[in-house]
């Protein structure tokens, strides 16, 4: 399929030191100092925890890079970025076409590439997030973006996408028959599309390539692909790290539990909101 025939909308299926930065961070280890002081870090000095292997050993660990571009979700990178960027040795990179600022899709919040495209050619991990129909498609027409995904993909240990960053996978050419998974409005043409075998599941590992469903759905990937590179009891005390204990105080994650109304409303509001 080339490129230019992609469509200006997707179907739905049924249906650096920045200012500021700094004060915030030495608040935080302020109020961290204090929990401590408060008892609630003095288990830290006493616990007899092996360090994990390499960590601090200047092996070089797993170098990570995350793909933004204009309009991508910003919970689909920063998600996984909380995990990974904590995983011992590991380097992370954020890269985009050129370098600085990329607006995420309500053009509110940016983030920083800290490399371009052709600066970074190869890496062990590669992330795609996936953003709303504007950030996608303008991503699987761009030929630069899908072919340094393609050529990334070559070399990876591995290629990972939240969200409708499967789709990005879908246009490199890298899902065809392939069990995946991808936001849940966007399963079907994934599948008719790109090739792409939908499989349901928060994430689904297929060889090296690991696919995870709907934006929120990076943490758990994350987390699996953190027990990948550093054991099962690194990947553990890193959900602990970041508390990520879901008590959600509704039942309404998906689409089969939310049902007709409430995917019209979500799909709406998902708009509403984009740039």
């Amino acid at each position: 399929m080339e490129l230019a025939d992609l469509p200006d909308r997707l179907p739905v299926d049924s249906l650096r030191e920045e200012p500021g930065v700094m004060s915030v961070d030495v608040g935080r280890r302020a109020v961290l100092r204090a929990a401590t002081a408060g008892g609630v870090g003095v288990g830290l000095a006493s616990a007899s925890l092996a360090v994990p292997a390499g960590a601090g050993s200047g092996r070089r660990g797993p170098r990570v890079a995350i793909l933004l571009y204009d309009g991508f979700t910003a919970l689909d990178a920063v998600g996984p970025y909380e995990v990974l960027c904590r995983v011992p040795d590991a380097s992370v990179v954020t890269v985009a076409k050129r370098v600085g600022p990329v607006r995420t899709d309500t053009g509110v919040l940016g983030l920083v590439a800290d490399r371009a495209l052709h600066q970074v050619r190869e890496a062990d991990v590669l992330l795609v997030p996936g953003a709303g129909n504007r950030g996608v498609i303008a991503a699987m027409q761009d030929e630069e973006t899908v072919d340094w995904v393609r050529r990334l993909h070559e070399g990876t240990r591995w290629t990972t996408s939240v969200c409708t960053g499967a789709l990005i996978l879908g246009a490199a050419g890298l899902l065809r028959g392939v069990p995946a998974t991808t936001y849940w409005a966007s399963r079907s043409y994934m599948e008719t599309t790109f090739g792409a075998v939908y499989t349901p599941g928060r994430f689904v590992e297929s060889g090296k390539i690991i696919t995870a469903a709907g934006v929120s759905a990076g943490i758990d990937m994350a987390l699996h692909l953190a027990s990948k590179l550093s054991g099962d009891r690194v990947a553990q005390a890193l959900q602990l790290a970041v508390e990520y204990d879901p008590q959600p105080p509704f039942d309404t994650g998906s689409p089969e539990k939310a049902g007709p109304e409430l995917q019209q409303l979500a799909l709406q509001l998902l708009e509403d909101a984009a740039r």
